[in-house]
């Protein structure tokens, strides 16, 4: 069997520019270190941000020495696998260089085994992301959102890290989610991909899966079906030396709905290798049984863009999330799961995770099914041009494969779309310095995405930007086709009646700014702060001239 040995424990976190050093637990990053220490000021008081933004112009190394677990060193295959990593890092096992990391975004994996000792030393030098954006900007200037700080889009890090126009700069950086040791003995299931067929009022469910062996070794594969009442069948899966796939049909299934429309049943699919008689490695996801597209064809009005569950039509209503916190590891289950059930509660169905920030953890899309939240998914491409060199697009590419195989399974899954109002952006030439700029934009999110997910995952619809009326820059913010932002009432200050003059056919981000509400005024102020133009509202507030607009 597969065996994991998270590495949480007995990690040290040390300032490569101060010397200063605790120790800590991965997942981790530093602005939560040094929080837990006392070791700096809440970057939310008043006007800490600028000392925490100042701590990320240096350095930092995690350390840690461990020993392995006695049934890990007996597996034929030891891999080192970083689930994220906070961005760019050079990383060394037992004094040997592994490799670099350059995007937060992706599965970092390294084979260990011939380096394995009785203890080890594991060590991971975090560079500067400050350094970093500033060079790169400065030999290919690449633009964006004004509110960020300058050469963003050159680094595969959450931009609104960077600030943006509701929030601070804190490009925090570490270890933000789980380091492992994975040992395989013969062969280990590196991809399982379902698919769903419903005809008639019965479903076929296709799982095709995919084994990496250690050695020459045959395998079989078993598949198990678990229907929401807990009955259990297995079956035997076919196929030849590492590919394996199964067909099963499911009668009389208990379909997923969106909230509001229904109940969020959910199966569960388990896969498991065997090699020599013996079990090697299992998966098990929980699925809902349902058919989900956008329907975008042409009306009377022009076309529709609505999404389409089991052949009805859903009228949207949610919101966009952006990251909870700028430190991450204030985000939990617990906390998404109190958001999700407000949102829940408020009668929304859909929850659009914007592109400027992460793809968030894995428990973030299983509430999502549970609570029947259709999820419109951005990839994290936001308000900017990007040089799509075969350096980038290789990156990016990987980041794309990962997250498309972890995502695609879930019931709660709409749509993906290519990125945040760049067709918009790139229409009216804003950040454009050379017209090649908008062809490398229509390459990667007209060409590269849509052919990487006609791969990994065809069932699902794809939209290019947010907002677009299909692509090709073909008036991006049309009234009458696909989705639209409408900012006037904000940005433009036009009367709030202004939103009836407009039928919108999917409007996927709209909205205008308030205070929050006195209690979390006076966690971040003193009470002489406390007049909206005092010094450190006015720092809170990254919309320019905003406090302004809210007082007219």
């Amino acid at each position: 069997m597969t065996m994991i040995q998270k590495l949480t424990d007995g990690w040290k976190l040390r300032s490569c520019s101060t010397g200063q050093s605790f120790e800590t637990k991965v997942p981790g990053t530093v602005y939560g270190t040094w929080l837990e220490q006392g070791a700096m000021k809440d970057p939310y008081w008043r006007d800490c941000e600028e000392a925490a933004l100042a701590m990320m112009a240096g350095d930092y190394e995690y350390e840690i020495s461990l020993s392995p677990d006695e049934a890990l060193m007996g597996c034929r295959d030891i891999r080192l696998r970083f689930e994220g990593i906070d961005t760019l890092a050079d990383i060394f096992f037992n004094g040997v260089y592994l490799g670099h990391a350059d995007n937060m975004h992706r599965i970092w994996e390294y084979p260990v085994k011939s380096l394995m000792g009785e203890t080890n030393k594991l060590k991971v030098h975090l560079y500067s992301p400050l350094s970093f954006i500033r060079k790169a900007y400065e030999k290919t200037p690449y633009d964006g959102a004004p509110e960020a700080m300058q050469g963003f889009p050159l680094l595969r890090k959450s931009h609104c890290s960077f600030g943006w126009d509701w929030g601070p700069r804190l490009p925090d950086a570490g270890l933000f989610r789980e380091v492992s040791l994975i040992g395989v003995n013969q062969a280990s299931i590196c991809d399982v991909h379902i698919r769903q067929k419903h005809s008639g009022g019965i479903v076929t469910l296709t799982l095709n899966t995919t084994v990496e062996a250690a050695g020459d070794v045959a395998c079989s594969c078993l598949l198990r079906i678990t229907d929401p009442q807990g009955m259990s069948i297995t079956y035997q899966m076919e196929g030849e030396k590492y590919q394996f796939s199964k067909a099963v049909t499911i009668k009389n299934p208990e379909l997923w709905w969106p909230n509001g429309y229904g109940k969020q049943p959910l199966y569960q699919a388990e896969v498991m290798v065997a090699a020599d008689g013996e079990l090697q490695d299992s998966w098990s996801r929980k699925i809902g049984l349902r058919t989900m597209t956008v329907n975008t064809a042409a009306d009377e009005y022009g076309n529709k863009f609505a999404h389409e569950v089991n052949g009805v039509e859903i009228f949207a209503m949610g919101a966009d999330y952006i990251p909870e916190d700028c430190i991450r590891g204030r985000v939990s289950r617990e906390r998404t799961k109190t958001l999700l059930e407000y949102c829940r509660d408020c009668n929304f169905n859909v929850i659009r995770v914007w592109g400027g920030g992460y793809y968030p953890d894995d428990f973030f899309y299983d509430l999502c099914d549970e609570m029947g939240l259709i999820v419109w998914q951005d990839f994290m491409f936001a308000c900017a041009v990007y040089p799509l060199t075969p350096e980038f697009e290789a990156n990016t590419a990987a980041e794309i494969r990962d997250n498309v195989r972890r995502i695609r399974h879930h019931a709660c899954l709409g749509l993906w779309c290519g990125n945040n109002e760049m067709e918009m952006f790139l229409a009216d030439n804003q950040w454009v310095r050379k017209p090649l700029q908008k062809t490398e934009y229509l390459i990667m999110n007209e060409r590269i995405i849509p052919e990487l997910l006609r791969q990994l995952d065809p069932d699902t619809f794809y939209w290019p930007s947010s907002p677009s009326s299909g692509g090709d820059f073909d008036h991006p913010n049309d009234e009458n086709r696909g989705d639209a932002h409408y900012w006037e009432v904000w940005h433009g200050g036009v009367p709030f009646t202004d939103y009836r003059k407009y039928y919108f056919r999917y409007l996927s981000e709209f909205g205008f700014q308030s205070f929050p509400s006195v209690k979390t005024i006076e966690q971040f102020t003193e009470p002489e702060d406390r007049n909206i133009f005092s010094y450190v509202m006015e720092k809170h507030q990254r919309n320019a001239g905003a406090n302004g607009k809210i007082l007219q």
